[in-house]
Formats: structure tokens, C-alpha cells, sequence
């Protein structure tokens, strides 16, 4: 493609046309310049569509949707708080804590903020945190467990790749958990600051709120003892969870009527995992040409003749991948750019597991950068505050977690730690 056009394109989406829409006419315009069939564009599809992992992204999206739906974020917040909250930035610590563990399973950072930020917002407010704290740890908390199994983002990811998605489940422990612990001791901190007051320890309202909470504790339990424990593959896992939230919520809390829900909930699945779907087929389309083009191959021999060793190559990869973020989706992101670097992060040694946490470590930041960074949208929508307002308020957690991405990049024993030997 000219340059005029791809400028034209990245324009078109900085105006808010529909991704799919400019990566299938990126497509379709490069058939037409390379004298192709436009059928190329689906051949790829096919090898998505044949993935034996692929089912496991409705179920778990499904999983999330009912969670939403039937009161899991207030039994979740109730048992952090009972936890936590009798620590100095307790309160926080709960918010950070709640969003990463209901990340995980909705998949998208949007349900999160939607679900948690309108129960979260008034009561760290009310507890004497700052306001730009408040709106900058809602909306950078949305994305904190995309590294958590069974996020979505590392299914595809592993899909894309072909990497064993049970390697990255485990992979995504460590640095997943070593960033909520750096933005926990922050959140102390800035509790302490504040003067905020704690709140009492009670062991009775401790009780009643592991008792109301204890059935969706023991959900990502059973996830990583079936996994891990080799009881179940990845999608008799999803499959088990869509059943034991369906269950959990309909027969044991009773949040959820089958008779007139479950119709909407499968709608509202439906509209998340098709609008997924939808950009993975445009996108793969044209990640298939540029292939055939050898893109990878003159990027290959470009880094080749420019970078020199694995330390230049990952900071030159860290910065190509924050740009990244910053203007695509994640999803969009994981299909295009993955063929692209696989290649290219081989010829340094880089394992293909490192490189999947190291890529989704900086995508999980760009949810929170302009210009296309979804956490923003999303809570200005949900807060009413503007764009550049949030983003500001963000910037002290985006600085942590870029710390935390140098770690991560440069030290991948964090994220090969589950290697024998």
C-alpha cells in the first residue's frame, strides 16, 4: 500500500470508523494493487476457525457476562474489603485487587470499569481519597488481568502464536501478580498521604462475606487445578465455568432468572465475542498479505542490519509495541503484529512464551494512552470526565507499570519461571 493510503486509513480510524472496517479495506485495496483474489483474504480464517482453543473464548465470555449480571462485583468487593481493608490505602487496595481478579474473567476492560467503577468511585471517594487518584486507579485498573488465567487476550495470543495456552496461563502468574503488588504499595502510599482512615478489622463480617463470596473464590481455583493439574484441557475448563456460573448465580445465589435472562445474556456474549471475531477476520486477512508480501522477511533483514543484540532489540520492541497499543485494540493488535514479530524475536532467542507476556504487558498499558486507549473512553463515559483529565490522573500508574515492564522484558525467568531444570 501507498502511503497516502495507509494515512489515510490510520486517519479514517483516528476518527472513529470501525477497526474492522479500515483493516478490511486495507485489505481489499492491496488485493487490488497486488492483482490478487480477494478470496486470500479468508484462507487464513480457516486455520482460526480449526484452532481446537477457539470455542474456549465464547464460554469464558460468557463466564464474565453472568458474573456481571448476577452480583459477583459487590460479593467480590465485600470480601476484599473484609480482607483488606483494614489496611493503610485498604480501601484502594481492594478497588485494585476486585478489578484484577474480575478482569480475568470478563476479558474486556470496559465490563470492569462499567461493573466495578460506578460501586468503587463514591466509596474511595467518601473515604478521603483524591479525586484525580480515584479516576486514575478505576481507569488503569481495567486492564490489570489480562495476565491472569483465563484471560482472553492470552487465549488469543496463544491461538495466533501456537503456544501452549496452559505454559502461558502460568507464564502470566508472576508478572501479573508482581504488578498488582507494586500498584498496592502505591496505593498505600498515597492511603497514608491522604490521611485515609482504615477501616476495623471484623471477624465476624469477615465470615459472612468469605460465606457470600466463597463460590466465586473457588472458580479460578478450579481453573488452575483442572488445567495444571492435567483434569481438564482448556476448553472442557471454559466449558466447566460458563456451567458453574450459570449454576452458581441461578440456583445457589438466585440472581439470575433462566427463563428471563439467559436470552440476554447470550446476546449481550454474543455482540462481544462477534465483535472480536469480526476484527480477527479482517485483521488475519491482512496480516495473510503482508505475509505473502514478506514483510516479516524485510523486517528480518532490516533489524538484521540495525539492531545487534537482544537487550536493543527488546527496548526497540518495547517502544514499536507501546506505539502499538496506543492505536489499536488489543485484539486487533495480538492477530496483525504477533506473525510480525515471531520471526524476528527467534533470531535473538526471545521464547515465544516471553515474547507473548512481554507483548500483552505492553498492550495492557496502552489501554490507558491516547488515542485509542479504551480504559479512557470508557471511563470518561462512566465518570463524565474528559479524555485528557483521566489520562492525567492516570499517568503516576502508568509510570509504575512501566517500570514494571522493563522488569518484566529483562528478566524473563518472571515469566519462564514454570521451565524444569
Amino acid at each position: 500500500m501507498t502511503p497516502a493510503v495507509i494515512t489515510a486509513l490510520v486517519l479514517l480510524a483516528a476518527l472513529g470508523l470501525p477497526l474492522f472496517v479500515v483493516l478490511g479495506a486495507g485489505g481489499l485495496y492491496a488485493t487490488h494493487r497486488m492483482e490478487l483474489d480477494p478470496v486470500v483474504l479468508i484462507v487464513e480464517l480457516n486455520r482460526l476457525a480449526s484452532s481446537p482453543n477457539l470455542t474456549a473464548i465464547p464460554m469464558f465470555t460468557f463466564a464474565g457476562v453472568a458474573l456481571a449480571a448476577g452480583g459477583a462485583p459487590q460479593r467480590l468487593i465485600r470480601l476484599f474489603n473484609a480482607l483488606f481493608g483494614w489496611l493503610p490505602g485498604g480501601l484502594a487496595a481492594v478497588a485494585l485487587t476486585a478489578c484484577a481478579f474480575f478482569t480475568a474473567f470478563s476479558g474486556a476492560s470496559g465490563v470492569t470499569i462499567l461493573a466495578l467503577g460506578g460501586l468503587l468511585y463514591p466509596m474511595l471517594s467518601c473515604q478521603g481519597y483524591r479525586e484525580r487518584f480515584c479516576l486514575g486507579l478505576l481507569t488503569s485498573s481495567g486492564s490489570l488481568g489480562l495476565l491472569f488465567p483465563p484471560s482472553l487476550a492470552i487465549l488469543l495470543y496463544g491461538i495466533v502464536a501456537g503456544v501452549n495456552i496452559d505454559e502461558l496461563f502460568l507464564a502470566g502468574i508472576v508478572p501479573g501478580t508482581l504488578l498488582l503488588v507494586m500498584l498496592l504499595l502505591y496505593s498505600i502510599f498515597m492511603g497514608c498521604k491522604c490521611s485515609v482512615p482504615r477501616q476495623g478489622f471484623s471477624i465476624p463480617e469477615l465470615l459472612r462475606a468469605v460465606r457470600a463470596g466463597v463460590w466465586d473464590i473457588l472458580l479460578p481455583v478450579g481453573i488452575v487445578v483442572g488445567i495444571f493439574g492435567g483434569y481438564v484441557t482448556v476448553n472442557e475448563a471454559a466449558a466447566c465455568t460458563a456451567a458453574y456460573v450459570l449454576l452458581l448465580e441461578s440456583l445457589i445465589f438466585r440472581n439470575i432468572n433462566l427463563t428471563r435472562q439467559l436470552l440476554p445474556l447470550l446476546r449481550d456474549t454474543s455482540l462481544l465475542v462477534g465483535s472480536i471475531l469480526i476484527i480477527l477476520a479482517a485483521a488475519m486477512g491482512l496480516t495473510n498479505l503482508l505475509i505473502d508480501a514478506q514483510v516479516p522477511m524485510q523486517l528480518l533483514a532490516w533489524v538484521k542490519t540495525h539492531v545487534d543484540s537482544p537487550l536493543e532489540f527488546l527496548l526497540l520492541l518495547n517502544l514499536f509495541l507501546l506505539v502499538v497499543g496506543a492505536m489499536m485494540d488489543i485484539f486487533s493488535a495480538i492477530v496483525v503484529i504477533t506473525p510480525l514479530i515471531l520471526p524476528l524475536a527467534a533470531q535473538f532467542g526471545i521464547h515465544p512464551v516471553h515474547l507473548g507476556i512481554i507483548m500483552l504487558a505492553n498492550l495492557e498499558i496502552g489501554y490507558s494512552t491516547p488515542p485509542v486507549g479504551i480504559n479512557l473512553f470508557i471511563a470518561s463515559q462512566r465518570f463524565g470526565k474528559p479524555i485528557l483529565l483521566l489520562f492525567r490522573a492516570a499517568l503516576p500508574f502508568l509510570a509504575i507499570m512501566l517500570v514494571w515492564l522493563l522488569i518484566v522484558t529483562y528478566n524473563p525467568g518472571l515469566s519462564l519461571w514454570w521451565q524444569k531444570g
